[in-house]
């Protein structure tokens, strides 16, 4: 269930992260790396998913299988939204050592043909106020998503 309570901003009044992407393939392949378990665990190499491709089905990438339940990965992350090869959207969490872990954010990514055959990824990660806990949760990302997209990249 999409439990929007977790989601501290509202309204247009906070901060983001912003990563964009050329990828050498087409749009449907680029969208679809980020729709399925199998894909996302050829890239991004976790150590298991739950993902299920519908509004409100579970967006959970998980990387530590023996940390304690909560701490494992994006557990409890949920697919906002989807537009197949354009666009699709998913709350995110704050790894479990910051402060805000039970606090979720968003992401939305957008995917584009560029003009020589391939394809324009841009990440917005959205959702962060303002405040030191908040600072920390935004730099992680800022850093973090740098590393994903150069795996997808790979």
């Amino acid at each position: 269930m999409l439990d929007p309570s977790t989601i501290a901003a509202h309204g247009s009044e906070f901060r983001t992260v912003e990563k964009v992407r050329t990828l050498e393939t087409d749009p449907m392949t680029a969208w679809g790396d980020w729709a399925s378990g199998d894909a996302i665990s050829r890239w991004w190499g976790p150590a298991a998913t739950n993902v299920d491709l519908r509004v409100g089905g579970p967006f959970e990438i998980l990387f530590t299988l023996d940390a304690p339940e909560g701490s494992r990965g994006s557990e409890g992350c949920r697919y906002l939204s989807y537009l197949p090869g354009e666009m699709l959207s998913f709350t995110w969490n704050a790894p479990p050592r910051l402060a805000l872990r039970a606090t979720n954010t968003w992401v939305v990514l957008t995917v584009s043909p560029s003009p020589d055959g391939n394809s324009t990824l841009r990440l917005v990660h959205c959702g962060f106020l303002d405040g030191d806990d908040w600072d920390d949760y935004r730099e992680y990302f800022d850093r973090a998503w740098d590393h994903v997209l150069d795996l997808h990249q790979a």
